[in-house]
């Protein structure tokens, strides 16, 4: 029986998701839940136990706001953390409005994504070497934003064997097949990046290059399909015509890595975050979720039937490559690694998204020799910003926070970047230790 631990149960709707995928394995588990929001984890543990007695099923559950009761005997670590909260996640965004900054999410790159990385790294240091203590031979799994330089400051001050996933080319991978009208499971695609701007660069139909449909779809612009998907995503399917290959997790996410085309956030006629892909709207959102599963949790309201369904999340994919690795079946997905010459035209030591598969040796990243020199180039710079993150995060350093911010972009000048920088310092100081 395997033991499943989830740190930042708390997450409600991915505990909801991966509790329901465990349920549909008909197989027995020990799910442990830790969150050191007590509230956060009795939500988390109310809603798992509720539905585990309405389907009847084998999962054993434990639950602590003290990880270190949770994690001996664990074979599989999973950390969903956001250090902050909610609250924390807005003033990532709100307060670069007030230096001109706008970012639809800001939870992975430009100021908001630099500013929670510097709240979660710690974290996420301190979850590291209690894993590498408890549980030494567990798999390693990271979920929480900002994915690459999670996962590159946790390998680089622990060495720790942390994998980040992410559903999000797998998404894209299947938009793509709807747009040339292709059944999803016949589509399969080979991807490189960095998390939430991956490329895909080979597209294929049962073996055979899609790229040409995809052109001659584009090229039918009176088609509903060509209509609907630039409207959804005119900047990523404008980065597909220059570069000949499709960025994955489209406008909302890609526009924050070329923060130089869209200044003041003006988004063809409408601004980033605001009235495109509202930031407010995805809080709101987010807050409803949570407390429609705190009633079901909490027995305020009935446990809904959709609770158990198969759906998508970035819980998705996890129980078949656990699965894939028990049994060395070898499932395609997307994870984020270190490079180690797996992608020659990118750094050696970056975390980067690429197609992976799951071995009984683990999870292993797919060699790409062949990646186009124009499709490394933006994704370099990236890097090179994510590297200075990782820094300024482990080291409490004000001056590589500021450099950060000059190096990605979203900030041109050093006094802008250094009153942004002072200015959110400010807001999270208590949760910025490395920085007192």
């Amino acid at each position: 029986m395997q033991k499943l631990t989830i740190i930042g149960a708390g997450s409600a709707m991915f505990t909801q998701g991966l509790v329901a995928d465990m349920i549909l394995s008909r197989r027995p588990w020990q799910l442990g839940l830790v969150d050191i929001d007590p509230d956060a984890l009795a939500v988390a543990e109310g809603l798992s136990r509720k539905m585990v007695a309405a389907r009847g099923a084998e999962i054993a559950i434990t639950a602590s706001t003290d990880r270190r009761e949770v994690l001996p005997g664990s074979d599989v670590v999973v950390t969903t953390i956001g250090v902050g909260g909610r609250r924390g996640w807005e003033s990532d965004v709100f307060i670069p409005r007030q230096f001109g900054v706008y970012q639809p999410v800001g939870d992975t790159i430009m100021a908001g994504g630099i500013s929670r990385a510097l709240r979660l790294v710690p974290a996420m240091l301190g979850i590291a070497a209690d894993v590498v203590r408890l549980c030494p031979a567990a798999h390693f799994i990271n979920y929480a934003n900002p994915m690459s330089v999670i996962c590159r400051a946790v390998r680089k001050a622990i060495g720790a064997p942390i994998v980040g996933l992410c559903i999000g080319v797998q998404e894209v991978c299947d938009e793509l097949a709807d747009f040339i009208a292709a059944p999803r499971g016949e589509v399969t695609c080979l991807a490189a990046g960095v998390n939430h701007f991956t490329w895909v660069y080979d597209l294929r139909w049962n073996g055979r290059d899609a790229w040409p449909l995809v052109r001659d779809r584009l090229a039918d612009a009176g088609h509903p399909l060509t209509r609907a998907a630039r409207e959804r995503n005119p900047f990523s399917w404008s980065l597909f015509e220059t570069y000949g290959a499709y960025p994955a997790v489209n406008d909302r996410h890609v526009t924050e890595f070329f923060p130089e085309r869209f200044p003041g956030g003006a988004y063809y006629g409408r601004t980033l975050g605001v009235d495109a892909f509202s930031f407010e709207g995805t809080i709101a959102w987010g807050d409803k979720i949570y407390e429609a599963m705190r009633a079901q949790a909490l027995g305020a309201a009935p446990l809904a039937d959709s609770v158990f369904d198969r759906g998508a999340g970035e819980h998705s994919q996890l129980i078949e490559i656990l699965d894939g690795m028990a049994g060395d079946a070898r499932p395609f997905f997307t994870a984020n690694l270190p490079n180690r010459g797996s992608v020659p035209n990118l750094p050696a030591d970056a975390i980067l998204e690429v197609t992976a598969t799951a071995t009984g040796r683990g999870i292993r990243g797919l060699a790409v020799p062949d990646f186009p020199d124009t499709l490394a180039a933006p994704l370099v710079r990236k890097i090179i910003g994510q590297e200075l993150t990782v820094e300024a995060a482990l080291r409490g350093d004000r001056k590589l926070f500021v450099e950060a911010l000059l190096m990605d972009g979203c900030v041109s000048d050093v006094a802008t970047a250094g009153r942004l920088a002072d200015a959110l310092l400010k807001a999270h100081k208590d949760d910025l230790p490395q920085f007192a």
